[in-house]
């Protein structure tokens, strides 16, 4: 079964030439909320990371995919985290970097393949996403894709000396 291929975007494996994007997108901070960051990253620490991206999930509890268009432009990452075999779940992250391509199915098509290639290969339970409950592009992502709210969390972030609360959503296998 092709889990990670579909009709408008496939999903690879992280390259050392995809470098400049990454660091491009990791020192956004327009996209530090949505991924807990708040420190940029050089060069030369993302060198590393993709030096030892090759890693397996089942060692490093992670995983890191490239989305890109049937065409072959690089679209953004998708992101396998807090990865739990014993409990055969795992977290979900995803970015589609340029606004122009958001809202055109890309997202869609690649977390339903992510979801598809963790309980075909990894054979997990469950798969789960925690969303700013403000991020209404995500929330209807993670809808249409099936995912459930399954969890309010209040004032879980602290964002901009703001508290924001978090959405935690759920699709099982």
């Amino acid at each position: 079964m092709v889990t990670l291929k579909g009709e408008m975007v496939y999903l690879r494996a992280l390259e050392p030439e995809d470098l400049d994007f990454l660091f491009e997108v990791e020192n956004n901070e327009d996209f530090w909320e949505v991924s807990a960051t708040s420190v940029p990253f050089s060069r030369y620490i993302l060198k590393q990371y993709l030096e030892n991206s090759h890693k397996d999930i089942f060692e490093v509890k992670q995983l890191r995919l490239v989305i890109c268009s049937n065409e072959g432009e690089t679209l953004g990452f998708i992101d396998i985290f807090d990865f739990d075999p014993r409990n055969r779940r795992a977290a979900l992250g995803i970015l589609i970097v340029q606004k122009k391509n958001r809202n055109k199915g890309y997202g869609k098509e690649a977390l339903d393949l992510v979801c598809k290639y963790c309980f075909t290969h990894l054979g997990l339970h469950q798969v789960y996403a925690n969303i700013g409950e403000d991020n209404l592009t995500s929330k209807l992502l993670f809808e249409k894709a099936g995912f459930s709210l399954a969890a309010t969390k209040k004032d879980w972030n602290l964002i901009d000396d703001v508290y924001k609360t978090e959405l935690t959503y759920q699709l099982i296998n």
